[in-house]
């Protein structure tokens, strides 16, 4: 596996690869969100079913514009999740009519959250978009909290490793869904 620094990163992603990186609370696994191959390899290194969808995460909220409905959304609610932002808040948003299932799963709503993580807002200028992200765990196991913890899980499997500091945040973002106000998950 190659360590990377975040602008080679964002080179592999182009290409269609799938890298490993730190986020707000553990290393994530990330890829191109408009490549369909890109996230398929991702899903099945993980070993995570299509249908649970993924998180996007941007770098600011114009980024999640391709990807979200706002027409679905009102004003009150648009700034709910905007006062959040950037920050350890992930929301249900409806999705944009066309978007690939493979990002949505079996949904009509997407999740995306806006980081306030340096690396990641990085990654995501880098490539003029939001990053698929997922934790860097085959499902079932623990996130990798270390680079060593993503090499003995991924070694040979991804194309890259960026190394770098975790943020501050103890546990996954909160997750609210932007339609009815209501936590998914507390973080």
């Amino acid at each position: 596996m190659l360590q990377v620094l975040p602008a080679d990163a964002a080179e592999l992603v182009e290409q269609g690869g799938v890298i490993a990186y730190p986020t707000e609370a553990v290393y994530g696994l990330g890829c191109d969100p408009d490549n369909d191959e890109a996230i398929n390899q991702l899903l099945q290194i993980k070993q995570r079913p299509w249908q649970k969808g993924l998180i996007l995460v941007a770098g600011d909220y114009q980024q999640l514009l391709p990807y979200i409905d706002e027409s679905q959304l009102n004003a009150q609610q648009l700034a709910f999740a905007q006062s959040k932002w950037p920050g350890p808040f992930t929301f249900i948003m409806p999705v944009k009519p066309g978007l690939s299932k493979l990002l949505s799963g079996a949904f009509d709503s997407i999740a995306v959250r806006v980081t306030a993580h340096a690396g990641v807002k990085a990654l995501c200028a880098a490539i003029h978009k939001p990053i698929v992200s997922t934790s860097a765990n085959l499902s079932g196991q623990e996130p990798a909290l270390s680079p060593l913890a993503v090499k003995q899980q991924f070694e040979g499997i991804i194309s890259g490793l960026v190394v770098g500091e975790l943020g501050s945040q103890a546990s996954p973002s909160t997750i609210i869904d932007a339609r009815s106000g209501t936590v998914i998950r507390e973080g």
